[in-house]
């Protein structure tokens, strides 16, 4: 096995409706780390901040990313952390955090930076899939 860039990685996010985008991320992130934990954002958090109604039940998204060889470990997440990233590197002492590139240099993410830094983590950006997202795949089924 070739030594990868870091240890311990981490994402977040809802995977409603997993689809390619999804995997891509996915086995993106695992190409960089030896160990990768998936955050999953609950159904709280779907409800509260993304405004819409899951289609997949929470319990049910981390038992598929669990089933994904590319992830080693996948756990609900509360609304607080994933908002707080420092939250989430205290709960799974993770080397670097993958999110997508549209986060990058956002005020929120370049504090976070600077947070991760004094703690010896850090953070890649990956870009999405483009032409997928749930969203798009929600209106499909509509029309």
């Amino acid at each position: 096995m070739s030594e990868k860039k870091y240890k311990i990685g981490y994402t977040c996010g809802v995977f409603d409706m997993f689809h390619i985008g999804h995997l891509n991320l996915l086995e993106r992130c695992k190409e960089q780390c030896e160990y990768l934990i998936v955050g999953v954002c609950n159904d709280d958090y779907v409800r509260n901040i993304k405004h819409t109604e899951p289609v997949v039940e929470e319990n049910d998204r981390v038992r598929i990313l669990n089933a994904l060889k590319c992830v080693d470990q996948a756990e609900l997440v509360s609304i607080e952390e994933t908002d707080n990233k420092m939250l989430a590197l205290k709960r799974f002492d993770f080397n670097v955090l993958f999110s997508g590139d549209d986060w990058k240099g956002s005020e929120r993410y370049l504090k976070t930076e600077r947070d991760f830094a004094e703690l010896g983590a850090s953070i890649e950006y990956l870009p999405y899939t483009k032409g997928i997202s749930t969203t798009y795949l929600k209106k499909k089924m509509q029309n």
